[in-house]
């Protein structure tokens, strides 16, 4: 196949924009730390959309301020685990053992959390709305629900309709 040079320089033009494209380069491979060894690792202030962490060791890791928009920590340990301003909306933190961490400023939106045990944890300022609770979870989340979150400005207790 010929093609002239005016003809080949569209043909060029239209290939480096379409490799160019913001939305493609945007799109990653969503990362995997599934059934991982990372309890101490910091992660603080990355940006961990859409990771999965399932069946993670994450016990004393630094999430703080990080993006975990979609991320997934099904069925993985989390015991004093650092999540304070993180975004955790739309994630899985089902089956999770949060014993000691601290949730506080996290938002938590949309967030499915059955199961996961929240024995001694921060949650000052943490915005839970419509996140999926045990109603025993919420009952036991309210008997320590204060503060407002910084980001939202929704309060603990409202986000998990504490009467």
């Amino acid at each position: 196949m010929m093609y002239s040079r005016q003809g080949l320089a569209l043909l060029l033009t239209v290939i480096i924009c379409w490799v160019a494209s913001p939305v493609l380069a945007d799109w990653t491979h969503p990362l995997s730390f599934s059934n991982a060894e990372l309890g101490r690792q910091d992660f603080s202030g990355q940006s961990l959309q859409a990771a999965e962490f399932s069946n993670a060791n994450l016990e004393m890791a630094n999430f703080a301020g990080a993006d975990l928009r979609g991320t997934v920590f099904s069925a993985s340990v989390m015991t004093k685990a650092n999540l304070h301003g993180a975004n955790l909306t739309n994630a899985m933190v089902n089956e999770v053992k949060l014993n000691g961490a601290d949730l506080s400023d996290a938002i938590l939106l949309e967030a499915l959390l059955l199961r996961s045990i929240f024995t001694d944890v921060n949650i000052e300022g943490a915005d839970f709305s419509d996140a999926i609770l045990d109603r025993s979870q919420i009952q036991e989340l309210c008997k320590k629900a204060s503060g407002v979150n910084s980001q939202t400005g929704v309060e603990t207790r409202e986000s998990l309709g504490c009467r």
